[in-house]
């Protein structure tokens, strides 16, 4: 299992286009986008789970692509480094 994410969305994007456009490249176990808490519009990102060999077709047929008007930007999701952000004391 392979996840990617997925970049520069419009803030209209649903789970379910997202689903559809990755399933011409096989089948997709999940969808997540982050979503903003007071609107519960997509906010421009999220991230997509699916078998290895058919995640690398996504990518490599994916990124770049235009998607509502906006480049997609399409990767293996990179593990975050450091903690969880913010100020230091």
């Amino acid at each position: 299992m392979l996840k990617m994410y997925v970049g520069n969305l419009s803030p209209e994007t649903q789970e379910r286009e997202l689903t559809e456009l990755f399933s011409q490249f096989g089948k997709v176990r999940s969808v997540r986008l982050a979503s903003d808490v007071f609107t519960g519009r997509c906010r421009g990102f999220g991230f997509i789970e699916m078998e290895g060999h058919e995640a690398r077709a996504a990518i490599a047929g994916l990124d770049g692509r235009d998607f509502k008007g906006q480049a997609l930007r399409v990767n293996e999701e990179r593990p975050k480094i450091g903690g969880r952000g913010g100020r230091r004391r």
